[in-house]
């Protein structure tokens, strides 16, 4: 066990010193609760979910991005997608929230980007909208678009994001592996004192119980008291909220979207949303005041999307209320894992009047989980 050790650090040092860094949980042998990961450990173990980034750095203020999930391929206003939002905490802008509430789905990308370029995100998303040869006709769009505010690190009120990098983000969409980190709407965000990001994971249920997959991204920009599956991580390195060493405040904001192929309603995916607060809880985040914390969930299943022009009686078949536990633990664990994934994969980052933030400190995590007996 000794020698596996100085082998995973040794790895890291010298990835990190070749500019290569791009760690997850995995790769140290942390495991995060009992259910099984997906193959990418990824939103996009969910089949027919893509994801894109934008990524904007330039000199040596501008650190921002904008994030593109799609729930599927096809044409998302044509065929919409049962959804749900819960806020956990709402101090945020995010845009579509009231017609998601309403009718129960999603029928556009979702953007998460940086808190002043929303409005450009939902024009970005409006023009894609109306690009779509089916949709010539249309007139009402509800763009879907979150944000977390990357102001410390990121020149925000300069406005850089354009439309064509949110078009860029949504067109770069792709299934498979998931770029985390400092990428697209995580490049200038700070997560418990720490460089923040993207972060992704996911679980699969057994097949005994359908054997459905939950997925989770995360754009983390919050803070609190860090914890890593139970090893008090903050508090060993005296970087908490409200600890002498760290004087920011705990406020920023998380979004998270959890995608699924369960046929799940909207009521039964606000439920789902509702457990992934659970899991930014159990990573030390306390939703402070000024922390807009909101989660968007959604069901790929093909048999419930909702045709624009749908027949006045729709037959679908969603999960039962009692078949709903093991994904609440899936939706739990893979936000917990996201979340801690988006700070691993992070590096540290110089940005705006010259502030730094310094990545997670690794080789000092992993003598805490050495510490505490918790290496798999």
């Amino acid at each position: 066990m000794r020698q596996l050790y100085f082998l995973i650090v040794s790895i890291f040092i010298v990835n990190h010193l070749h500019g290569q860094s791009k760690n997850k949980l995995s790769d140290f042998s942390i495991r995060i609760g009992v259910m099984q990961q997906g193959n990418l450990n990824a939103i996009t173990d969910v089949h027919g979910v893509k994801v894109g980034h934008k990524t904007l750095i330039a000199g040596d203020s501008v650190r921002t991005g904008a994030t593109a999930i799609l729930p599927h391929g096809r044409n998302l206003f044509q065929q919409k997608v049962p959804a749900a939002i819960y806020i956990g905490n709402g101090f945020g802008k995010l845009a579509g929230y009231t017609q998601v509430k309403e009718l129960g789905n999603i029928e556009s990308p979702i953007i998460l980007t940086n808190t002043l370029s929303v409005a450009t995100a939902i024009n970005a998303v409006i023009d894609y909208t109306i690009s779509q040869k089916e949709n010539k006709t249309v007139q009402s769009i509800n763009a879907v678009v979150g944000e977390t505010n990357d102001g410390y690190l990121n020149d925000i009120r300069g406005q850089s994001l354009t439309k064509q990098d949110v078009l860029t983000a949504i067109q770069n969409a792709k299934s498979g592996k998931v770029e985390q980190g400092n990428v697209g709407a995580g490049t200038g965000t700070v997560c418990f004192g720490f460089k923040g990001g993207i972060g992704t994971s996911s679980r699969v249920l057994p097949q005994k119980l359908g054997g459905y997959t939950v997925g989770v991204l995360v754009q983390t920009n919050f803070g609190g008291v860090l914890n890593i599956n139970g090893v008090p991580v903050g508090e060993e390195l005296k970087k908490y909220y409200l600890s002498d060493q760290l004087n920011e405040t705990a406020d920023g904001s998380c979004m998270i979207v959890v995608a699924t192929d369960a046929p799940l309603d909207g009521r039964n995916l606000e439920r789902l949303a509702k457990r992934a607060f659970m899991g930014l809880a159990k990573t030390g985040g306390i939703a402070s005041n000024g922390s807009g914390d909101y989660v968007i969930a959604f069901s790929t299943d093909s048999t419930l999307r909702i045709p624009h022009a749908a027949p006045d009686k729709l037959h679908q078949n969603v999960l039962s209320n009692d078949a709903m536990s093991p994904l609440f633990m899936a939706t739990i664990e893979a936000t917990e894992e996201a979340i801690i994934n988006s700070l691993f994969a992070a590096e540290t980052m110089k940005g705006k009047n010259g502030r730094l933030v310094e990545a997670l400190p690794l080789n000092k995590v992993i003598e805490l989980f050495k510490k505490y007996n918790r290496i798999n």
